[in-house]
């Protein structure tokens, strides 16, 4: 089955064009009845106009419909009225030829100045507007710059001017709606999905580290990976309601970490906003959870952790420090053997993806700190 065509945003410009279609043509037929007499041929003359009628009836029938919104039918409609405005030549004497305007009448020509303004634009309609005009300059076989006895060239301009600047506002007002229908849309489902996530797998692994933890031995660690999991959706719930932004824009890194303070984390951030490349800040932005809910997983009871923000001048620096436990000699390069990539993957290969560096700094007893660095270099990560 044959999907319907998308709206079209210029559709109430092409309905108002064929309306002053109608009233050319209205007058076209009043010209062509009070000057044929002045005409040489009288029944060649009679002939282009039912040529003009038909056309102007297919281009009307075209165009509402929707099949002639094109170039190539513009483009056939702009031949066809340069063709008619030349044909005076034949049917006119060279005198009647230079005290009127073209034999269809400039007012009916300007409906292909209107069809090219909706469908390309401002530019497309004047010069659309230009061709007619050279068209009426060809015939006459000489250019008229006396604006205040011929002001036809500023007219079709003006008219492809503004008739094209109102479709172009048109389609990017369609535009922006459909990109707003869009994102309205998304933030529904996603608050559906966050609704259910929430009902559903956080219940379930709120309850597996609840159960785990009072079980004990061997049970625990399963307790603590279902409590890291519960963490990251919880946190992936709580940021859904936000707007994503696009890959071009920038984004606060301070606010996106704002958030991470709790009663066991104190953060020290700047008065000024961080900007980074939205990509660049989304992902620092979860690598410092990531080595947050490390301290929270691993660090032991009651441990609090410090988050330090530095914007400089050629790189954002987050350390992050805690007086936990700290991590045995070796420990880290054993969870890697194991197949647990956590750190190696979200902290480290975050950050050396980002082109920055993840320096850790530990010892049994002492606690751990990270450094996370992003540079600003080449304007990739700059300020925006």
């Amino acid at each position: 089955m044959r999907e319907p065509a998308a709206p079209d945003p210029a559709a109430p410009l092409w309905r108002a064009a064929q309306g002053f279609r109608l009233l050319s043509c209205g007058y076209a037929a009043y010209f062509q009845v009070v000057v044929n007499d002045d005409l040489e041929h009288h029944g060649l003359t009679w002939g282009l106009f039912v040529v003009l009628l038909v056309w102007s009836a297919a281009c009307g029938f075209a165009y509402l419909e929707g099949f002639g919104r094109r170039p190539a039918w513009v483009g056939a409609e702009l031949l066809v009225v340069v063709a008619l405005v030349l044909s005076t030549k034949l049917v006119a004497s060279d005198q009647w030829v230079l005290d009127n305007q073209s034999w269809p009448t400039t007012l009916w020509a300007t409906n292909a100045t209107i069809s090219a303004a909706i469908l390309l634009g401002p530019v497309g309609g004047m010069l659309a507007g230009l061709v007619v005009m050279a068209a009426n300059a060809a015939y006459k076989g000489y250019v008229s710059i006396n604006l205040g006895r011929n002001a036809t060239i500023v007219i079709e301009l003006a008219v492809g001017l503004a008739v094209g600047m109102a479709a172009l506002t048109a389609r990017r007002a369609h535009a922006e709606l459909e990109k707003a229908t869009r994102l309205a849309a998304a933030l529904e489902e996603r608050e559906r999905l966050s609704r259910e996530v929430h009902d559903g797998a956080i219940q379930v692994l709120a309850l597996v580290a609840r159960r785990g933890r009072e079980i004990g031995g061997d049970t625990a660690e399963l307790a603590e990976l279902a409590a890291e999991q519960e963490r990251a959706l919880r946190r992936l719930v709580s940021n859904g309601s936000a707007e994503t932004p696009g890959p071009g824009e920038t984004v606060d890194v301070a606010a996106l970490l704002r958030s991470r303070q709790t009663d066991r984390v104190s953060l020290s951030l700047p008065a000024d906003p961080v900007p980074l490349h939205a990509a660049v800040a989304t992902e620092l932005a979860a690598a410092v959870a990531n080595a947050l809910d490390n301290v929270a997983a691993h660090a032991g009871p009651d441990v609090r952790a410090y988050l330090l923000l530095e914007d400089l001048d050629d790189a954002v620096v987050v350390s992050i420090r805690d007086d936990g436990v700290g991590i045995a000699a070796g420990r880290l390069e054993q969870a890697v053997t194991e197949g647990r990539l956590g750190i190696a993957k979200s902290i480290v290969g975050r950050l050396h993806s980002l082109g920055g560096t993840a320096v850790l700094t530990t010892e049994p007893g002492a606690g751990t700190e990270w450094e996370l660095t992003v540079p600003r270099r080449g304007g990739r990560h700059d300020r925006g």
